[in-house]
């Protein structure tokens, strides 16, 4: 029996993301770094790392967004799925999250911190199960959502992407 995305969704318990998409959160460190020991970015004390359950199905996105850590994205089935990475030199790092190594795609990508990126599905039918891991952990308050026209002012010879990976 081929998966499909309705399968994964109900077997893991998976939940819209505000970013778009479905995931859950399957681990999150016990222990925790305190925010006098962390960067000023953080607003609070952060778990060590953490991971989620990450799937986007047909035409669906992960809007560009950012957050205060590292986060390295993990394939786990499905269809090739495409990053896109806002670099601090204005460039745009275009990355394949894929099974398929002999056809230039990864098994895993990290997205530097404070970084913009979004995603989408190479081809807009099927799904790209993933995971996501974030050292140190994830926090909704470090989580921030593009401003469509804000990013284009900022990456203006982006724009195209940046209208097709956005909610505004």
């Amino acid at each position: 029996m081929s998966k499909t995305a309705e399968y994964w969704i109900n077997s893991l318990a998976l939940k819209p993301h505000p970013e778009g998409g479905y995931y859950r959160e399957v681990y999150r460190s016990e222990e925790e770094l305190k925010q006098h020991s962390l960067p000023l970015r953080y607003a609070g004390d952060r778990a060590f790392a953490t991971s989620i359950f990450f799937l986007l199905k047909n035409n669906q996105i992960s809007a560009f967004h950012r957050i205060q850590s590292d986060e390295t994205w993990h394939c786990y089935a499905g269809v090739t799925l495409e990053l896109f990475v806002l670099q601090t030199d204005g460039s745009l790092a275009h990355l394949l999250l894929g099974s398929q190594v002999e056809r230039g795609e990864y098994l895993q990508v990290t997205i530097p911190r404070q970084h913009w990126f979004a995603a989408r599905l190479v081809e807009q039918q099927g799904y790209a199960l993933l995971g996501c891991t974030v050292a140190p952990g994830f926090h909704f308050d470090d989580f921030e959502l593009a401003n469509r026209k804000e990013l284009i002012d900022r990456y203006p010879k982006h724009a195209e992407i940046i209208s097709a990976l956005t909610y505004d």
